[in-house]
């Protein structure tokens, strides 16, 4: 990056502005303070720290300046502020956020990213191609609020790229879809409408289906690593390994920001009930309908999801994702709701052992 953006050209909104008090506004507008304070985002993570940019350049952050509690933890997205030795001060209010389960048996969520404003879910029209995971994706994004946009790559590839796009459009007649070869710079040339000033756009999808392609196109310049996919199965290696947020400057069109993550193969929902519900607002509608509230959608009387079935105007497909997903988030949504209220319970009892160590040492009794 050869030159630092404004905060706005970072993504700075009034959502954010309006987090600063009086005092705090102050120290970042009086360049002479001693305690002055800066606003930064965080651009990059790695397992040592996070690197944050302001418009006067960037710097790391490592995790003993920020990470002394869980609800301090920094993803890509945020915004924060920092006095003039670059030590952390304070977390801004999220916009929106991306997590999921931790991958594997772990008890806990990953944070993804922050802020985001567009989500690009990215599938390959290869081998790979899978409904259910598109579905995963918008609940994560309907959950976050965060407009989801599907991009279909490898399209040079497939010889029904047509009906492969009238499948994922039946998914929501409303949501955008693109079909695009992302080697070729006339096919992503629409998708920059999305990318504009101050706009955030974050890319989520499973390994190997172009998505470090995707950036290098969009960015305009060979930034990200590529690799080639297994001929046998379509599957891909991790070209990215770390998350990392890049200004869009084209020459002289300053765009938005972009972030490329890597490629996931396991996306666990935690608490996404809303998310599920919306992506599958067809389905919610209908259960509404039926004739008992607690229809368990099998073969009770006056069924109306069961009635969709027989008539074709719900497909079994569709169903069995929706309950599957609704599986998981309740119960990984359940279980991290307990770890929290262990790590609170934990959180409770040690302060109050270090309050009543305190009196002691003062000789209150």
């Amino acid at each position: 990056m050869s030159e630092s953006p404004s905060l706005i050209q970072l993504g700075w909104q009034p959502f954010f502005q309006q987090q600063l008090s009086l005092e705090e506004m102050e120290l970042i507008s009086d360049d002479s303070a001693d305690d002055r304070l800066i606003i930064g985002r965080v651009i990059e993570q790695h397992r040592s720290g996070v690197i944050v940019l302001t418009p006067s350049g960037q710097w790391a952050m490592s995790q003993t300046a920020h990470q002394a509690s869980v609800t301090d933890r920094l993803c890509v997205g945020d915004w924060v502020l920092c006095d003039q030795q670059h030590k952390f001060v304070r977390l801004l209010e999220r916009k929106s956020v991306f997590q999921r389960k931790a991958p594997g048996s772990k008890v806990e969520s990953q944070l993804i990213s922050a802020n985001v404003d567009s989500l690009f879910i990215v599938c390959s029209l290869n081998n790979d191609f899978n409904l259910s995971r598109i579905e995963r994706y918008l609940s994560l994004a309907n959950e976050s609020q965060v407009t989801p946009i599907v991009i279909l790559t490898k399209a040079d590839q497939c010889n029904d790229v047509a009906d492969k796009t009238l499948l994922v459009q039946s998914l929501n007649p409303l949501m955008m879809v693109h079909s695009v070869n992302a080697l070729d710079e006339t096919e992503i040339l629409p998708l920059l409408d999305y990318c504009k000033q101050g706009q955030t756009i974050a890319l989520l999808g499973s390994s190997g289906v172009g998505k470090s392609t995707l950036v290098n196109g969009l960015l305009g310049s060979s930034t990200q690593l590529t690799s080639a996919i297994r001929e046998d199965d379509s599957k891909g290696r991790h070209t990215t390994t770390s998350r990392a947020l890049k200004w869009m400057s084209r020459g002289d069109q300053s765009g938005g920001l972009i972030l490329d993550t890597p490629g996931m193969r396991e996306l666990q929902l935690g608490a996404c009930e809303q998310g599920v519900s919306e992506t599958f607002s067809e389905i919610t509608q209908l259960a509404s309908q039926c004739r008992f509230s607690d229809c368990q959608h099998q073969a009770e009387p006056g069924c109306a999801i069961q009635a969709a079935l027989a008539s074709g105007e719900l497909t079994e497909r569709r169903l069995i994702s929706y309950q599957k997903l609704m599986r998981e988030q309740a119960l990984n949504g359940a279980t991290l709701a307990q770890k929290r209220a262990k790590d609170k319970a934990l959180g409770k009892m040690i302060n109050s052992v270090q309050t009543a160590s305190r009196s002691r040492k003062k000789g209150d009794y």
